[in-house]
């Protein structure tokens, strides 16, 4: 378990660039070097956790760790990954909380943050809006959040989104060989897995209204968005917005700045959990806002992943799963859209200046393929020079 863990540990302290290189970095460890599991069960367990909500590289992680270890496996390989982005986004927090951090550094990282989910718009796009069907969906969910920013109407436009593809879009279909191995288990507590995470997700909004307790509250807000979150980390960015800068819990200044950050640190972008519970001041504890925030936003993948393994590769047989999947992800492309509108650029771009300065992080990380953590180090830098 001491060697699973420093695998882990060690690919969360190099793994820059968020979730494809993440899935990149895992391949080449554990098909290439460890040789744990071939390729083509690399393949299915990829295919499994980008069909999931949550964060795509962090659930292969857990997977893989419970493969090598079962609970415990997975605990440890989610804790070793995790642990290095998460310590360093809640000491930034602290930063922000109890230091002076020049003001253009901070609207540098804003600034920069635009120009990274402008790339991951185009990227997205480009990968799920290939025709004029998926289009049309993308730009109807991205509409209808402009002029209706909620977060429940966020949810509704991705499962309606899922209905489009289930009932207008016809998937390819592909042939599932070789199933990954531990498919063929006994589900034995997969559906305890299962109505766990049905049940907190229900019976927690209630609880944390009832009781009123913030810590409460904080925990119900990050568990429903891990629960709820589809295409990755970026997508996390207007969900969280919805639930946290209306209730006053953390401004936009913070939030952005603390997104931008993210973009600098190895390992999931999910940690930027940790940034916004330590940085809610109605938690006495940083350390322990950011603890909450981070333990609730990740225990969704714990139980879908721990639940779906089972039956994922007769699942994904089924057509209609394929096509839903497909509406899914030009819905998620529509949100992202709506979030690059407002917060991102009603609140960070406000003359010509910021235009040029995000024009210019979104060339250096779009034509001239610069690291998105070099980029914010030198947005930052540029920020607190010139602005």
């Amino acid at each position: 378990m001491i060697n699973l863990f420093l695998v882990f540990l060690r690919l969360g302290m190099t793994s820059f660039g968020g979730p494809v290189a993440h899935l990149s970095f895992f391949r080449a460890e554990f098909v290439e070097r460890k040789a744990w599991m071939s390729e083509k069960d690399y393949a299915d367990l990829v295919a499994l956790c980008q069909f999931l909500p949550g964060p795509a590289s962090s659930q292969v992680g857990l997977a893989v760790g419970y493969y090598q270890g079962s609970y415990v496996g997975a605990f440890i390989a989610w804790l070793g990954f995790t642990l290095p982005s998460a310590l360093l986004m809640v000491l930034f927090a602290l930063g922000i909380n109890h230091y002076h951090i020049p003001i253009g550094a901070l609207l540098g990282l804003k600034l920069v943050a635009v120009a990274v989910v402008a790339q991951a718009i185009l990227a997205m796009g480009r990968s799920f809006c290939r025709e004029l069907k998926t289009i049309i969906i993308a730009l109807s969910a991205a509409l209808l959040l402009i002029f209706s920013p909620n977060y429940l109407v966020q949810f509704l436009v991705i499962i309606v989104g899922g209905l489009l593809g289930l009932f207008f879009v016809k998937p390819v279909a592909h042939a599932i060989n070789n199933p990954i191995k531990a498919s063929t288990r006994p589900p034995n507590n997969a559906l305890v897995f299962l109505l766990v995470f049905f049940f907190l997700l229900i019976v927690l909004p209630i609880l944390a209204k009832q009781s009123g307790n913030q810590a409460l509250l904080l925990f119900d807000i990050f568990y429903r968005v891990g629960s709820l979150v589809f295409g990755g980390g970026h997508v996390v960015l207007p969900m969280l917005q919805a639930e946290l800068v209306p209730q006053g819990l953390v401004n936009t200044d913070q939030f952005l700045a603390g997104y931008g950050a993210a973009q600098a640190v190895p390992g999931p972008l999910f940690t930027f959990a940790g940034f916004l519970g330590a940085v809610t001041p109605t938690i006495q504890s940083s350390w322990f806002g950011g603890l909450i925030c981070l333990v609730a936003i990740f225990l969704p993948s714990f139980l879908l992943v721990l639940a779906c393994l089972p039956y994922w590769d007769h699942l994904r047989e089924y057509t209609a799963v394929q096509a839903a999947l497909v509406g899914v992800n030009a819905a998620v492309v529509g949100v992202l859209v709506a979030a690059f509108y407002q917060p991102m650029l009603l609140s960070s771009i406000s003359s010509g200046y910021h235009v040029l300065f995000g024009l210019l992080a979104f060339v250096a990380l779009q034509q001239f393929k610069l690291p998105s953590w070099l980029v914010v180090i030198l947005g930052a830098l540029m920020g607190a020079l010139f602005f």
